[in-house]
């Protein structure tokens, strides 16, 4: 049991420490980028019913990517118009499928040949969600940089718990933009 316990521990710590991936044009001239808008129809919510994404967490995603880029990195939200680069942003909801399978006993048998292992193995679905940010120069209508991050979504999370997770999130995903040079 104890075994369980800490297999199960490790797979949620792991879980909880995923990564954000980066991608970015290396011909782009970031520093000249003071300014931000949204593109015009960015929307979490376009194309999808999933439960977790919603008005509110657009809210949320909206908001924090706002401070992030204007608290955090200096740059001001201008009308598209006057903006040097333009935000887009996705989000998706999939199902994954999490399969443990654990020897629990071990015993000879000594009345004929062989060894007995007694297995059991559980069956989990959870969901995992996945943020993605893109950061598109506005005069060359071209895609910059992108920063994404997924994770295993909770449930029945207070508004302000799923204020603290989107603004980490957030934070995390943008925390290489514009991008650190590559030694």
């Amino acid at each position: 049991m104890k075994n369980i316990l800490i297999v199960a521990a490790l797979a949620l710590l792991t879980a909880c420490t995923q990564t954000p991936d980066w991608d970015y044009d290396k011909s782009a001239n970031f520093s000249n980028f003071k300014t931000f808008a949204w593109v015009e129809n960015a929307s979490l919510t376009k194309d999808t019913n999933n439960y977790q994404i919603n008005g509110l967490m657009e809210k949320r995603v909206r908001t924090a990517v706002n401070a992030e880029l204007s608290q955090t990195l200096g740059m001001s939200l201008v009308d598209a118009a006057q903006a040097d680069v333009l935000v887009n942003y996705h989000a998706s909801v999939d199902k994954e499928l999490e399969v443990d399978t654990f020897n629990v006993n071990y015993r000879p048998h000594w009345g004929y040949w062989g060894t007995g292992f007694q297995r059991d193995t559980t069956a989990r679905e959870y969901e995992v969600g996945t943020l993605i940010i893109d950061i598109v120069d506005r005069e060359s209508n071209q895609l910059v940089w992108r920063g994404a991050k997924e994770g295993r979504l909770k449930k029945n999370q207070s508004p302000e718990q799923r204020e603290a997770s989107i603004n980490k999130t957030v934070s995390e995903i943008l925390s290489n933009f514009p991008p650190q040079k590559q030694q």
